[in-house]
Formats: C-alpha cells, sequence, structure tokens
C-alpha cells in the first residue's frame, strides 16, 4: 500500500477498491457486508473488526497487517505481546510513561503544531468566505431541455467506458459515481426549518450524502437516488470553481461547513408531478430526469424490448426486472420517449403516443 502513512484506513480501501473496479456493492458481497456499511467505512465512520479488514485485505490485494495498524487497531497476537510485555516490566512502566510525557522534545513539537494550526485557521477564515460566496452562486441553475439532458446522461455513460467503469444493468449506480471520483455515502441528515432532507452535496469534498434515516433510499429507490443526486453534481453544481477552492482547502486544515452546499428534499418516480414553475421544482424535475435516461437509456431500451410485447403488463414487468427499475418509472420513460400511452384511468396500453393512439380511433 502506497503512502499510507498519510492516508486514512476509509481512504485506502477507497482507492484500491476504486483501482479494482469495483462498485461498492460488488466490494461488501465480496467481504460479506452490508454496502452501506461499507459506504461508512470508507468514509472512516465507523471502526472495522480484525475479521472485516483481513478480508478487505484479501479481496483488494493489500498487505493485512499493514491495514490493521492502518485501522488503528492491533492484532490478536500484538493485543498478547503488548501485556505479556507489561506484566513482565510493570515495575518499570510508570517510569517510562513519566520520562515520555516529561520529554522536552515532545513540547516544542506540541507548540509547533499549535502555532500551525492558528496560522492555518487565520487563512481558513479567507477561505470560508470564498466558500459563503459560492454557496450564493451555486442557487443559480441553467435550464436544461429534455434533449440536453438526455446528453449529459448519454455523455456520462460514455464516460464510464473510457474510465473502465463500463455500464451494467440492473445499473450499480454507485460504478457511475466512481467513474466521475465522487464519493457516496450514508449519514444522518436532520431536518431544518423547511422540512426533511434526502441528500446533500459537498462540492469541494467530491461527496453525495444520503440520508440513513430513509429506509426507501436503501431499497427499491437507492439506484435511482443516486443517479438523480448525479444529476444535480452535473447539472447544478459549478465544478469548475469549486474544484479550485477544493485543491485549498486539501492543502489546509479541516473547513468548517459554513452551510450545506447543495440540499436536495425529495426524489418522486412521476416526472409530471412536478411544479415546474417554481425553482426548486424545476431543478428537481431535471435530475429526475436524467436518473431516467441514465438508468433507461435508448439504446438498451431497444436492446430489452426485443422479442417482447410493450402492451402486455407481464412483458413490463420482466423489462423493468433487467433494468432494476420500478414499474412508475418504466412507463414514465416509456411514454415520455413516445413509444406508449396508457389513456388516464386505464390500465390498457397502447403503442405510440397520445396522438397516433387517438388517430388509431378515428
Amino acid at each position: 500500500m502506497d503512502k499510507q502513512e498519510s492516508q486514512s484506513f476509509g481512504k485506502c480501501i477507497w482507492q484500491a477498491r476504486r483501482k479494482k473496479g469495483l462498485s461498492q456493492r460488488e466490494l461488501a458481497v465480496k467481504v460479506g457486508v452490508d454496502y452501506t456499511y461499507l459506504s461508512k467505512l470508507e468514509n472512516d465512520h465507523v471502526e472495522p473488526s480484525e475479521k472485516v479488514i483481513r478480508s478487505l485485505a484479501e479481496h483488494l490485494s493489500l498487505n493485512a497487517l499493514e491495514l490493521i495498524y492502518l485501522a488503528g487497531r492491533m492484532t490478536q497476537n500484538d493485543s498478547e505481546a503488548l501485556e505479556e510485555l507489561v506484566k513482565a516490566n510493570y515495575k518499570e512502566m510508570p517510569a517510562l510513561f513519566r520520562r515520555v510525557q516529561e520529554n522536552p522534545g515532545i513540547d516544542s513539537l506540541v507548540k509547533a503544531r499549535d502555532e500551525r494550526i492558528t496560522r492555518l485557521q487565520k487563512e481558513n477564515a479567507e477561505l470560508k468566505a470564498k466558500v459563503s460566496s459560492l454557496e450564493k452562486e451555486l442557487q443559480i441553475y441553467n435550464f436544461y431541455s429534455k434533449k440536453e439532458i438526455e446528453c449529459v446522461a448519454n455523455n456520462t455513460l460514455k464516460l464510464m467506458h473510457k474510465n473502465n467503469y463500463p455500464p451494467r444493468w440492473p445499473m450499480d449506480a454507485s460504478r457511475v459515481a466512481d467513474s466521475l471520483d465522487i464519493a457516496i455515502s450514508f449519514a444522518k441528515i436532520f431536518p431544518d426549518e423547511q422540512g426533511p432532507i434526502v441528500a446533500k452535496i459537498l462540492p469541494w469534498e467530491r461527496e453525495i450524502i444520503l440520508n440513513q434515516d430513509i429506509q426507501e433510499l436503501q431499497g427499491k429507490l437507492h439506484e435511482s437516488t443516486i443517479a438523480h443526486e448525479i444529476g444535480h453534481w452535473l447539472m447544478h453544481v459549478t465544478q469548475y470553481k469549486t474544484e479550485k477552492i477544493r485543491k485549498e482547502i486539501n492543502n489546509n486544515i479541516e473547513v468548517e461547513e459554513t452551510q450545506n452546499i447543495f440540499l436536495c428534499r425529495s426524489i418522486i418516480e412521476q416526472l409530471d408531478t412536478y411544479k415546474v414553475n417554481i425553482k426548486h421544482d424545476h431543478i428537481e424535475w431535471q435530475a429526475e430526469y436524467f436518473a431516467s435516461c441514465l438508468l433507461m437509456p435508448t439504446f438498451k431500451l431497444e436492446e430489452v424490448r426485443r422479442g417482447r410485447d410493450l402492451t402486455k403488463w407481464h412483458h413490463i414487468y420482466a423489462i423493468a426486472d433487467d433494468l432494476g427499475v420500478t414499474i412508475s418509472k418504466l412507463i414514465n420513460r416509456l411514454q415520455d420517449i413516445g413509444w406508449v400511452h396508457i389513456p388516464k384511468g386505464s390500465k390498457q396500453i397502447f403503442l405510440g403516443n397520445i396522438e397516433s393512439e387517438s388517430q388509431q380511433r378515428n
């Protein structure tokens, strides 16, 4: 493992996983843990057991002992050896600890550290001002047409191939995030005065955090939610400015968040339920449309529809299973691209859009 001394355990695992071309879900299956737990490990939010560490080392081709020490743990043999050492030299232990505490070299190091922290904190005040200014800029969103959003989704799929993360169906959306060098994690996100929060995006940390308290996000909506948030990332976050600030912050001590950069409050599968005349709902509609295009690109729909009748519900359900999406999301997509139409209040499926179906009746 290269440069482990300057790495955290989670960062080391994240880099090794990406080097192997594995998604969080794929590695979690190999190790025998839940993918949400693996996400927390990669973000240093939980402490791993020795068993999990050794399994990670095996599947990521890492040195197990180095990984154990990087996690701040000792092996069972280490613990037993240390215990025996203390027992055998118990009379010398108090003097040894006192000598370490009284060492003037340590005092000088502590003083130098404190001086550096004071200086960096002063510099961080300027960075916080830049971040605050950036947050205001991030509230200015561009308008994207359906054609433009579909183009963004298709370019993202091409980029996955280029970055050695070819898309697979049912789609594992965490692979999309990996191809864009974005970390996905779960954490508790408390509601604010405007209500519940589904996810938040930290641009300078290149991280998307999903609310672990919303159980649906770990079920059927997991992949579409990640795809939705990636849509926000690509269309609503001005990355070229955040990247510059992120580099400055990486060379400094940790910068405290002044406020959440980007908050997502809703994931609605029916695109027409968004009130697009409202600014917030408008960008949510764009992100949701991106998710549909990403999870169900036209070329993939052409492939999975072969030999199937789109007017038969059992065929529709089979296609939804192949793509890893819900029925409502699939039907919405098929109607949007004009392949099928379901009259309001009916369960009968017609081929073509509403105009063609109306012409057939006449």
